[in-house]
């Protein structure tokens, strides 16, 4: 057994950093409580690193062969999560709802796909940057929709 978490200790190392990112988003998610949460956000962190990994074994195993292109696998990361994202936004009441938890479910698999090559750096950072633009400009923007509202009461009378 213990063979094994050698073996595999880098693989576990991707995969956690990724969970672990992709929960740390969730949990400003959860906090101002939206839907998608901890678990959403760290399934798609990880779920990307995991497409990553395998695109990095299949180009081990069959980068060889002509016309085989792992790299296709990680494009289509982007392509699923903009499929999940979509079905996160829907149009109420005259408002589009979700764009923000789309965003971040499209940004969290990025941090995921970095996570799974090993671009450890960069996933922190652009973490670190999610977090500040959904808690420093929730602080930001909480004056500005007071008079925003303040605006459109005025203008209704």
């Amino acid at each position: 057994m213990e063979h094994f978490w050698a073996q595999n200790s880098d693989i576990i190392l991707r995969l956690v950093i990724a969970l672990v990112l992709g929960m740390l988003i969730g949990a400003e998610r959860l906090l101002v409580h939206k839907e998608a949460g901890m678990k959403t956000h760290a399934l798609v962190a990880m779920g990307a690193a995991v497409f990553v990994l395998i695109s990095e074994a299949l180009a081990q195993k069959y980068g060889g062969n002509g016309g085989f292109d792992p790299g296709r696998i990680a494009s289509n990361i982007i392509v699923g999560i903009g499929f999940l994202s979509a079905g996160s936004i829907i149009f109420r009441d005259s408002r589009l709802l979700g764009l923000t938890t789309a965003g971040g479910l499209w940004v969290t698999a990025g941090i995921g796909m970095a996570s799974g090559f090993g671009l450890f750096s960069l996933a922190i950072i652009a973490t670190i940057l999610v977090l500040f633009i959904l808690i420093a400009m929730n602080i930001f923007e909480k004056p500005i929709r007071k008079i925003s509202d303040q605006s459109s009461e005025s203008d209704q009378r």
